[in-house]
């Protein structure tokens, strides 16, 4: 973090993320009322996979869009450089390391790879 200058790359690789996330949670949404793993049964939360898709993948994204949205705003309204930056790395860290985890947690394979 040092004492680099906020700069207006910075603004705009942080906003592209902000944007880039919550156009994932749009499309996450229409994929989440349409996919066959989420489903709302009497059952579901005794069915690891069915567990995972319907409420601790959901719940852990958005928490993790919080996380990015917060950090954002924070460092928007930082007014010192060094506050800004400090503000990005931790709460999108938390974010990052939040999605790293819920993903490894669907034990499917990453990135297509087995």
């Amino acid at each position: 973090m040092g004492r680099k200058p906020y700069g207006e790359g910075n603004r705009k690789l942080n906003l592209f993320a902000l944007i880039s996330v919550h156009t994932q949670l749009l499309v996450g949404f229409v994929l989440y009322f349409l996919s066959p793993f989420v489903q709302f049964t009497s059952t579901m939360m005794k069915e690891r996979d069915t567990r995972y898709w319907t409420v601790e993948h959901l719940t852990a994204m958005i928490i993790a869009i919080i996380l990015i949205t917060v950090g954002h705003s924070k460092s928007k309204k930082a007014s010192l450089p060094e506050g800004k930056h400090r503000a990005i790395a931790i709460y999108y860290t938390l974010a990052l390391v939040i999605i790293i985890v819920t993903i490894l947690l669907s034990k499917r394979a990453l990135l297509g790879m087995s």
